[in-house]
């Protein structure tokens, strides 16, 4: 699954994570000050931030633009050389650059963030006192925020095209390995499936997966300061009283009640969901042995077949039914959770409607990168059930020993 597309990949994924953990560091802690040499000046601390696509192509976003270029093209020039890989350019180049699409996306809501104080506050100031605002601030706001959208609605459209193009070459990857490997596999149970449907849905999914994981952690990278200097709107929240940081500690033990509670009333649903693409791949091919042999597919047999479908699917639909209990009480409660927090604050009128504006985007920013696994958590166990059906599939090259239900299917 990993090694026709990746080098290596257990040791490239750690070094991966371990050069972006020391990237991210050195940059926050000494790097973005290093382009002052060369003319690269971030604003001061207590600057207003700058509102519109202009951004986009400030001083400190060209400084981040080399300095992410820069650790990318040492990190694939130690790869290229230590363990070529005919899918380089794709698993590798092709990653950094989706990962740096996703940053550039997550600036973008920044930059919205950003406006909505500044905007907001504005609409408040001609709601209080008409006249006191000209409409033609009112008019360029919008402008403002629309060069910023297009360009989001631009990047967007071609990320999704190159991702097209990504999860083709990957799943051209595993093709590619199990059709020279086929006279290997074709006994294993459901083989032909397993090519031709499994390694689509598979890259399909990881790179679903991992590009909202990839968006998460960026995201609180970039809203948690944010979200730490609103707190200072908000010192005191309902039934906790005033707290230090307290939308960040509100959105932080929320989120993971939330994922707690989900990863323990769903906890059954993976080896189910495998076990049903056991028993309907079994029914499946013996409906197509019947087409070429009329001993098989009888009727009784396929009675038999069909009712192991149907148990599974029973038990399947009863433990989807309170985990989507679990699942939708929660998300309609976290929709009340932003108002509930800020009512003290909007009853002592200590933050204005820009402000509120503000922290309502920021909190709901940080709640969503925090909830990956709540809101992920269908497709994190479609992806457990079709990686269990590759490896048992793959074990039969490597002769790994499989136990319980991924021993299923593979030959004696």
């Amino acid at each position: 699954m990993f090694t026709s597309f990746f080098p290596r990949p257990k040791l490239f994924f750690w070094s991966a994570a371990l050069w972006s953990l020391f990237a991210i560091l050195l940059w926050f802690f000494s790097a973005q000050y290093w382009g002052v040499a060369i003319g690269f000046r971030n604003p001061p601390a207590d600057s207003a931030p700058i509102i519109g696509v202009s951004v986009f192509w400030s001083k400190p976003f060209v400084w981040f633009y080399i300095y992410y270029a820069a650790a990318v093209a040492l990190f694939a020039a130690f790869w290229r050389s230590y363990s070529p890989h005919p899918y380089f350019n794709w698993s590798v180049l092709g990653s950094a650059l989706i990962v740096f699409v996703l940053y550039f996306n997550v600036e973008v809501s920044v930059a919205i963030n950003n406006w909505y104080g500044s905007y907001f506050d504005l609409i408040q100031m001609a709601l209080n006192k008409p006249g006191s605002v000209d409409i033609s601030k009112l008019y360029s706001g919008l402008v403002d925020i629309t060069g910023v959208l297009m360009t989001y609605i631009v990047v967007l459209v071609m990320l999704n095209f190159f991702t097209s193009h990504y999860i083709f070459r990957w799943r051209a990857a595993m093709n590619e390995l199990y059709v020279n490997e086929w006279p290997r596999l074709r006994s294993v149970e459901g083989a032909s499936q397993r090519v031709q449907e499994d390694t689509k849905r598979f890259a399909n999914t990881t790179e679903d997966l991992g590009t909202s994981f990839v968006s998460a952690i960026l995201t609180l990278i970039a809203f948690l300061p944010i979200l730490a200097v609103l707190s200072k709107s908000v010192p005191e929240i309902p039934f906790l009283g005033k707290v230090p940081y307290s939308l960040v500690v509100v959105s932080l033990v929320w989120s993971i009640f939330g994922t707690g509670l989900l990863a323990i009333i769903g906890v059954r649903l993976p080896g189910l969901e495998f076990k049903n693409q056991r028993v309907e791949a079994a029914y499946r091919k013996e409906l197509v042995y019947g087409e070429d042999d009329e001993s098989r597919a009888q009727p009784l047999h396929l009675f038999e077949l069909f009712a192991n479908v149907r148990k599974n699917y029973f038990k399947l639909y009863f433990n989807y039914l309170y985990f989507n209990i679990g699942r939708y009480s929660y998300l309609q409660a976290d929709l009340l959770l932003p108002f509930l927090v800020l009512i003290p604050a909007i009853a002592a009128g200590a933050i204005t409607f820009g402000i509120f504006t503000q922290v309502r985007s920021a909190f709901g920013e940080v709640r969503d990168a925090m909830q990956y696994l709540i809101k992920s958590w269908p497709d994190i166990i479609e992806l457990i059930s079709i990686y269990k059906r590759l490896r048992a599939f793959e074990s039969t090259l490597t002769g790994t020993p499989l136990s319980g239900l991924d021993a299923v299917g593979q030959p004696a």
